[in-house]
Parts: C-alpha cells; sequence; structure tokens
C-alpha cells in the first residue's frame, strides 16, 4: 500500500532533532512521497534542499498569506528560480486567511494574484490556504486562476464549494481534522464527496491526528487520515490508498515515484 502526504512542513525547526527518523518512519509505512511546502522565501529554500537530499521528498515554493505583505519583486524573482528546480512540483502555499490577518487584506489578494500568475508562467499547479476567506478565494480562482490545476489545502468549506473547486478542476485535501471527534459537519462532507477528487495530507507539524492529539505531527500520521476516509466511505483502506496516490501522482507529477 502506497501513500502521498500531499502537505507536510518538514523544515520546521520542530523536526531539527530526528528529521531523517521521521522520513525513515513515514518510508516504513507505507508514505512513498511527501510534499513539503513553503511558506515563505527561506522554508521555500529549505523544501528545495530537502527535496533535493531525499529521493521520496517533493517541494513546493510560496509565499503563504501571513507573510503576503513581505512579497516583492526581488522575492517573487527568487520563487521563479526556485520553482525551476525539478523537484519543485506545485505553487504554494499561497491563499488568503481572514482569520489572523497578519498581513492587511489587500496586501494578500495582491501577493495571491500574483503567485498565480507565476503559477501559469511556470506551468505549475497551485496549492490553496484558505481561511475564513471562502468567497474571496474562489473568486480569484474562477477570475485569475483559469487553466490552473491545484488543491485546497485542509479543505474547510462547505459542499457547495467543494462542487465549485471541483468545476474548476481542483482537488480537495483532508488532514487530521476529520479524525477528530466532533467535527461531524467535516465527515458528513468526506462522506458525500468523490474519492477522485481527494488528496490526503499531514499539514506536520501541526493538527495532528486522533488518537495522538497533543503531540508532533509526523508525515506517517497520513495513514490515519486515509484510514478514517476509508471508515467514512465504507471502503477499504488500501481503496482510498490507491485512489488519493493516483490523484497525487495526476496533479503534481511526481517523477520517480514508484
Amino acid at each position: 500500500m502506497i501513500l502521498v502526504d500531499t502537505h507536510a512542513h518538514l523544515d520546521s525547526h520542530k523536526f531539527k532533532d530526528d528529521r531523517a527518523e521521521v522520513i525513515s518512519r513515514a518510508l516504513a509505512a507505507g508514505v512513498q512521497a511527501i510534499v513539503t511546502v513553503g511558506v515563505d522565501l527561506k522554508s521555500s529554500r529549505a523544501a528545495v534542499a530537502l527535496a533535493q537530499q531525499h529521493p521520496s521528498i517533493y517541494a513546493a515554493v510560496g509565499v503563504h498569506p501571513h507573510d503576503a505583505s513581505h512579497l516583492g519583486h526581488d522575492e517573487l524573482g527568487e520563487l521563479a528560480h526556485l520553482s525551476e528546480q525539478p523537484q519543485v512540483v506545485a505553487i504554494g502555499e499561497i491563499g488568503l486567511d481572514f482569520y489572523r490577518n497578519l498581513s492587511p487584506p489587500d496586501s494578500q489578494r495582491e501577493a495571491f494574484v500574483t503567485q498565480l500568475a507565476l503559477a501559469h508562467k511556470m506551468a505549475k499547479p497551485v496549492i490553496i490556504h484558505d481561511r475564513d476567506a471562502h468567497e474571496q478565494v474562489l473568486s480569484i480562482l474562477r477570475d485569475k486562476a483559469r487553466g490552473l490545476r491545484g488543491v485546497l489545502h485542509c479543505f474547510s468549506g462547505d459542499y457547495d464549494m467543494a462542487m465549485q473547486a471541483m468545476e474548476m478542476d481542483f482537488y480537495l485535501s483532508f488532514a487530521g481534522p476529520v479524525t477528530f471527534q466532533n467535527a461531524r459537519r467535516l465527515q458528513e462532507l468526506v462522506r458525500r464527496l468523490p474519492l477522485e477528487r481527494m488528496l490526503v495530507e499531514t499539514d506536520c507539524p501541526y493538527l495532528v491526528p486522533h488518537p495522538h492529539r497533543g503531540r508532533r505531527n509526523e508525515p506517517a500520521h497520513v495513514r490515519l487520515v486515509a484510514a478514517k476516509i476509508a471508515e467514512l466511505k465504507d471502503l477499504p483502506l488500501e481503496q482510498v490508498a490507491e485512489i488519493t496516490t493516483a490523484n497525487a501522482r495526476r496533479l503534481f507529477g511526481l517523477a520517480g515515484m514508484p
């Protein structure tokens, strides 16, 4: 059984003491590919470096909405250069976060649109961050992402939003929260959505799935996310792994993956 963790942050300082062991545990758990995702220039550089060192790791580069106000011409140029590396499979994570608003909303929108244009230029899919900005994210994607493919990571919208995203050829990714006992709305959504448009992720070291809540998350735990989806959809885990892995291969390319 092969799984793909489509969204991790392996550059995090929380992995500084045992990163190699974390990667080994993922491989032992059947996680044959990990997409480690940048949130600013520093983490994007680190993501590329990790992907160059480990054949099971791929990188995404981008500036998160929290840091949108720091995205200037020079930073965009470096992102473009990084995205030319063969290990880079996406631009991300990019989008809008109106929950924390660590960058002004106008700066977030500008950075989002600018990085969608970069994805067009580099012919890369996009990884979208959306928190408390559902309508605004959909509006920008409808207007600026025509012809792009991508994923709404750690999907938190409703069924109507999911349908609109899928109509635009976007995938929906699910993480640890789908395993939470009080996540009934999210679990019902997973039951209704087609597995052929789903990806699985950890967003590690964050969003630790049940029963490991309160600890550090890591890519090996993506198996728990897939297992919960299998339970909710009354399918064998092997089938969920096969289809979500095929989806990840299709979206990101993942050259050289088993």
